[in-house]
């Protein structure tokens, strides 16, 4: 079977389309890594056999080398992805050394991955050693939850305090609490690093004036999280100065109880 025919290639096509569908992924916003096991990528490859090398432009961490990733192409759209993914997705190897990716498939018009494969790349190593499950990194630019980040300080314990007061379905889906960082140039060392450091306490960071990152074992787990905190910012968004029935905190901390959660120190305390 040919490669395009994969899950692997429909999961990224069939969401893709949906994030462009929510409205998240305008022009050539946001951008997907999905690392595939060896055992897999073999049903369809001679795996030593490249197409060409593309530089990183930094080293990757031990843990990736050697790993295989289906990542999003840059400058492309994601309303493409579904009609053509051959010229919009790539699939590539970490080099043993950690310094290139060999390209064993897609980016038929010569192009490369997003220029945010480094910073993802940093949290996907961070997230595999707390999880090694981890198998995806997904960014894109939830409209609300960006409304929220510019309304509020860069401060995590008052952003996931106000998404958990906002709706009961956050505290269970997102316990550990959003990350937040503050505006700072994307595509860069600099925030890939800041990002990987956020993703040893959470799987999801909100990028300050731009968008949002979120991890997990499969494409339904990082889409649930991120979608979750942009309906929580929906919610508060649109009832932002109007709140007369906010969520009290002991219902908040009794959901943690119930779900046998460890939740984010710091943003509910129990009386």
């Amino acid at each position: 079977m040919n490669f395009i025919e994969s899950r692997f290639v429909k999961e990224v096509s069939d969401i893709t389309s949906n994030m462009y569908r929510q409205g998240w992924d305008e022009r050539n916003g946001g951008n997907i890594s999905y690392m595939i096991d060896e055992e897999y990528v073999r049903d369809y490859f001679p795996v030593e056999k490249y197409i060409r090398d593309i530089e990183l432009g930094f080293v990757a961490d031990e843990i990736l080398r050697n790993k295989y990733f289906l990542v999003t192409g840059t400058g492309k759209y994601f309303k493409n992805v579904i009609n053509d993914p051959e010229a919009n997705l790539g699939l590539v190897k970490i080099s043993e050394d950690g310094k290139v990716a060999h390209l064993l498939w897609g980016y038929r018009d010569g192009g490369r991955f997003t220029s945010e494969f480094p910073a993802h790349l940093m949290s996907h190593a961070v997230r595999l050693k707390i999880n090694p499950k981890n198998r995806i990194i997904m960014h894109t630019h939830p409209t609300y939850t960006i409304c929220m980040g510019a309304c509020l300080p860069t401060d995590e314990v008052i952003f996931t305090r106000k998404l958990w007061k906002s709706n009961t379905e956050a505290v269970v889906v997102f316990p550990e609490g959003v990350g937040v960082l503050p505006c700072m140039v994307c595509g860069t060392t600099e925030i890939g690093e800041a990002t990987a450091e956020k993703m040893k306490k959470h799987r999801i960071v909100s990028w300050t004036n731009h968008g949002i990152y979120g991890a997990g074992n499969d494409i339904d787990e990082a889409f649930g999280l991120i979608e979750t905190v942009e309906k929580t910012a929906q919610i508060y968004m649109l009832t932002l100065g109007r709140v007369v029935n906010e969520i009290p905190d002991e219902v908040i901390i009794g959901l943690a109880k119930l779900w046998n959660l460890k939740m984010m120190p710091g943003v509910i305390e129990e009386k």
